[in-house]
């Protein structure tokens, strides 16, 4: 479709891409319910400046959203939604594409100020990363900050810091009712127009809805946002109102305002962070020493926090309590009003002030991340653990409601009791003798997980994309996590070909293994997967059929083919082999090729699954890993005719999500698909 629109929020420039929304404001009759509808978008490999706030008129291909499925994973369907995304896609090369205007709006002036702080400090000099976090705190622009900056940010808790927070905007709003008062000490006479407290609760009012606005208007800011606004209109009325009046307020102006909004995690932390402040700490006439109330605010942040954290992101921070103690404040106290003042002095274009201020906030800043920079790997840094379920999940907001009653209350010992199964969830591990198998839903690649009672292996990691996307990291690690992997024995790379061994530094970084390959020329840590290696876990027998010793590395061809028994049942994992590999196999393993489940030959193409090799394994279930609509047209339905005509019936992770069975003396389980047993109003329809 030729569309005409606008580009909102700030551009993400990619590795080969730029990433960008854009709102529809004029399409062909035949898209006519696309008008004013918001898609995400990407432009590859463009040459063309593309500015937050412009207007462009594109040639577009478009698909509705669709993500991956597998469990601890981000779920892009439900993301979409909540967004409000009508479509993903990207552009086409066209003489039609074109800039219709150049940027206006609030968008434009956020990043032109990033833009400014960026090149203030250096520009892509040495002092370029400096930047990045005063552009995060001054206007939301987190597109400096690389994985490594969000690693420690998880590690230490202080995430919430970063994603501009209610804490930044009530500064705001109290500088601004502050410098209201100052003004109105120096000109007395304004007190007889308009009283002191209304024109300090609209200051507030206006200087945290500016900040909010530079902000790109996340939730946090917005509930702080409309709490000030409900205590403005009690003041401008003249009534008393409590602050659960102002926090209840907040919450149905927010949710009718966007009432999707109760899809992200933010919402739920937001408000049930403020929630828990306002439950526990409701004030007291004793007077207490400032320091104990801090203490006091993020012992109950925390604590009451965790199952919801543990619930959304599947690990908890344990440095964050002691860490929050001194970098919020110093964070909030030193580094934002710096941050912000220099931003104001950008603005009003006197950067001579501006620079000396960005200076000091960036070595506030960065000096004490610096010495954070290691955290992710110090021991205990943080848990990953295993996904809960919601009787889990509530047996642990109990737990922490009952351990922040006040002191004195007796049976607090069962909070912590009812917290247990939050840490030590009940997994469902296989028996001696028995395999559970996980083919993970990574896209256009593969990724398998086998596991026995006491063993765990890893066939191929995942893609990484042109764009810079890891599935390894997006999707296979936090899979690996959610199912209770503590430590991975073997990562077996059938050969180097990204759409196999793209995710491979990812996961070995989070399950450091024994790394064996076809490719260990691309992969010096690796030894060589050769055929005739054989080994046993736990009553379980693999073996690998391909390629033989001294055999070329011809990538697809030299891919390693395993075999995995139990008893009598087995499972077939040939790669990417093609036909000719496959009349190999076929001449060499004539007797014990059968197999009752088989992941498809390079994912569905038509250079394999030769018939003689469809009927010399004769499984019972057929698996494809192919991406969605991908480009191949994998799985081909030739092939796919082929598989179900031998009397397999054949699975395509696209459909099913994460696809899970379990091998032992009985046979092979019925398999469970993640996108149905987890089908939701979100969720993208299912193909029958």
């Amino acid at each position: 479709f030729l569309i005409n629109g606008r580009v909102e929020g700030l551009p993400a420039l990619e590795a080969e891409l730029v990433r960008f929304d854009f709102r529809v404001i004029d399409v062909p009759p035949e898209a006519s319910l696309l008008r004013g509808q918001l898609l995400r978008v990407a432009w590859y490999r463009s040459n063309e400046r593309i500015d937050a706030g412009s207007e462009w008129q594109l040639l577009l291909r478009l698909k509705p959203p669709r993500g991956v499925r597998n469990p601890g994973g981000f779920d892009f369907e439900r993301w979409a939604l909540q967004r409000g995304l009508a479509a993903t896609g990207y552009v086409r090369e066209s003489p039609e594409n074109r800039l219709l205007q150049g940027a206006t709006g609030i968008d434009a002036v956020r990043a032109d100020l990033a833009a400014t702080i960026w090149t203030t400090m250096g520009g892509s000099g040495p002092l370029h990363r400096e930047s990045r976090y005063l552009r995060a705190l001054a206007v939301a622009d987190t597109r400096g900050l690389d994985e490594q900056d969000w690693e420690v940010l998880r590690a230490t808790g202080l995430s919430h810091l970063i994603a501009i927070s209610g804490l930044h905007v009530g500064l705001v709003a109290g500088f601004a009712a502050l410098l209201v008062r100052l003004l109105y000490r120096l000109l007395p006479g304004l007190g007889l127009r308009l009283p002191v407290p209304i024109s300090a609760a609209l200051a507030a009012l206006g200087g945290a809805s500016g900040y909010a606005a530079l902000a790109g208007f996340g939730l946090p800011t917005l509930r702080t946002v409309a709490m000030l606004a409900a205590v403005v209109l009690a003041v401008l009325a003249r009534r008393a109102q409590s602050t659960w009046q102002a926090y209840g307020i907040a919450v149905l102006a927010l949710l009718l305002f966007d009432p999707l909004g109760i899809l992200g995690a933010g919402f739920w932390l937001s408000f049930a962070g403020v929630a828990w402040l306002l439950w526990c700490l409701p004030g007291s006439e004793r007077a207490t020493p400032r320091w104990q109330q801090w203490l006091q605010v993020q012992w109950v942040a925390s604590l009451a926090l965790l199952p919801l954290t543990v619930w959304f992101f599947g690990q908890a921070s344990l440095l964050g309590f002691a860490v929050n103690l001194l970098a919020v404040p110093w964070v909030t106290l030193v580094v934002v009003p710096l941050d912000l003042v220099a931003s104001a002095a950008l603005l009003a274009q006197q950067a001579w002030l501006a620079e000396p201020l960005l200076s000091l906030a960036a070595w506030a800043m960065n000096t004490p991340m610096q010495w954070l920079a290691d955290s992710p790997s110090w021991p205990m840094a943080r848990l990953f653990l295993p996904e809960p379920d919601r009787i889990s999940l509530l047996l642990a907001l109990l737990g922490a409601a009952i351990l922040l009653l006040p002191r004195g209350v007796p049976g607090k010992a069962l909070g912590g009791i009812l917290l247990l199964p939050l840490f030590w969830p009940r997994i469902d591990k296989p028996e001696l003798g028995s395999l559970d198998v996980h083919v993970l839903d990574v896209g256009q690649g593969l990724a398998v997980l086998l596991r026995t009672a006491n063993h765990s292996l890893l066939y191929d990691t995942g893609p990484r994309f042109g764009s810079g996307l890891d599935m390894g990291e997006a999707a296979v690690v936090p899979a690996m996590r959610a199912l209770g992997i503590k430590d991975l024995d073997r990562l077996l790379v059938s050969h180097g070909d990204a759409d196999h061994a793209g995710g491979m530094h990812a996961v070995l970084r989070a399950f450091p293994a024994d790394l064996s390959s076809s490719a260990t020329q691309q992969m010096p840590r690796a030894r060589a997967c050769q055929r005739g290696e054989a080994w046993q876990w736990d009553g379980v027998e693999f073996a690998i059929l391909h390629p033989p010793e001294h055999f070329p590395y011809l990538r697809n061809e030299s891919s390693c083919v395993l075999q995995v028994r139990v008893g009598d049942t087995a499972l077939l994992l040939p790669g990417d082999i093609s036909a000719q590999i496959e009349s190999r196999l076929l001449r060499e393993y004539a007797d014990s090729l059968q197999s009752e489940v088989i992941l498809v030959p390079h994912h569905g193409s038509a250079s394999s699954s030769s018939a003689g090799f469809v009927q010399a394994v004769n499984p019972m279930l057929a698996i494809v890993s192919a991406g969605h609509l991908n480009r191949f047209q994998h799985p081909r339905a030739e092939v796919v005719s082929a598989w179900s005509a031998e009397g397999a019936q054949v699975f395509n992770t696209t459909d099913t999500g994460m696809l899970s069975f379990r091998l032992d003396s009985t046979g092979v389980s019925l398999p469970t698909s993640l996108r149905r047993t987890t089908n939701r109003l979100w969720s993208a329809p299912l193909d029958e």
